[in-house]
């Protein structure tokens, strides 16, 4: 099978060594096509080996690792993200309501319509954030699942964890992967900023109610966004925020949490795009940065969301097909804006009890 792989490679690189290492082999050498002739060449050639070549840099050399993987399946069924899809859009109904908290869902099930406009909005905004990565990676013919929604039954506040899409394949290079990383955000953002506005048009400045209450913290555009619409909030009054605008609130949180250069989030293929093998260092230094702010802030979520990523997520990313390509020029603006973006959505203490 070495000597089979070997002779698909000649052609397309100039082979100075050869190793079987991981269950597969290493090519190293000198290409003598493009990188992107390269691995369009030795896909269909590999495929019916039961091999998929990855383009990388080993040791200074470039290299074409030939490992043996299963052809990636999309699942058949959508019963799953259908079941999920509803109970999602329940629980948020409930959260937007105030169930459990102002009245009993069950004896008085008609004042769950007051969470429609809660639930609406952030169902639009984070379906709108999937459905962007989806159709960017069907673009580039990745292999990827529909959304799969995540729902949380109160005490939870939102009522929701958000939802997540599965990558079946890897990234065919860098710049695929960025764009399929980028286009959630954005496309998110498309909805997220409309909603706001209009949130907080409906929206009224009233005096602090007295007692405990929750207040949730604003990002520097948050800020910005009531000013535009407010001007300066006297001394002892606060934003009562329309339900649309707490959505939008939710949106821009959740953008935020995605947009952290770390493993496998939004943030974290970003980064491989941007610095390749060294986002390593971007997810340990960001994970460094969260337990700063936690500590500075005196805000715990940051430190369990620290933790979470530690645990959960880890500083570990799928390498591209083709990590050979480097970005483009334009994607690497696009990435730095990405970087300040996250800057302007961070919350400093997301909720605190006033």
């Amino acid at each position: 099978m070495e000597d089979r792989l070997r002779r698909n490679v000649e052609d397309v690189m100039r082979v100075r060594d050869q190793q079987a290492a991981h269950g597969g082999v290493v090519f190293r050498g000198d290409l003598l096509v493009s990188s992107e002739r390269a691995l369009s060449l030795l896909l269909d050639r590999f495929k019916p080996l039961g091999y998929t070549p990855f383009l990388t840099r080993d040791g200074g050399q470039l290299a074409v690792r030939a490992l043996p993987l299963a052809e990636a399946v999309a699942p058949a069924s959508i019963r799953l993200n259908v079941v999920l899809f509803v109970l999602t859009c329940l629980s948020t109904i409930v959260a937007g309501s105030g169930a459990f908290l102002a009245f009993d869902p069950i004896t008085e099930p008609w004042h769950l319509l007051a969470g429609v406009p809660f639930a609406a909005t952030l169902m639009a905004i984070l379906g709108t954030h999937e459905f962007g990565h989806y159709f960017t990676a069907r673009h580039y013919k990745a292999v990827v699942s529909l959304p799969y929604f995540i729902p949380v039954p109160p005490p939870f506040l939102f009522g929701t964890l958000g939802a997540v899409i599965r990558m079946g394949s890897p990234a065919r290079d860098r710049n695929s992967l960025f764009d399929i990383a980028v286009a959630g955000p954005i496309a998110g953002l498309v909805v997220t900023l409309p909603a706001l506005l209009v949130g907080l048009h409906w929206s009224t400045v009233a005096a602090l109610p007295a007692g405990h209450y929750l207040r949730f913290g604003d990002s520097l555009l948050m800020r910005f966004l009531v000013y535009l619409q407010f001007g300066p909030i006297p001394e002892g009054s606060d934003v009562l925020v329309h339900p649309v605008a707490m959505a939008g609130w939710v949106g821009l949180f959740v953008t935020a949490l995605n947009l952290f250069p770390v493993g496998q989030l939004d943030g974290g293929r970003i980064a491989y795009a941007l610095f390749g093998p060294s986002h390593h260092l971007v997810g340990r230094l960001t994970f460094g940065a969260l337990l700063v702010l936690g500590a500075i802030t005196r805000a715990p979520s940051w430190i369990v969301w620290a933790l979470l990523l530690l645990f959960l997520i880890g500083f570990r990313h799928q390498p591209p097909l083709d990590d050979v390509t480097p970005l483009s020029g334009r994607r690497r603006i696009l990435g730095g804006f990405c970087l300040i973006l996250l800057v302007l959505l961070i919350p400093p203490v997301p909720v605190q009890l006033g």
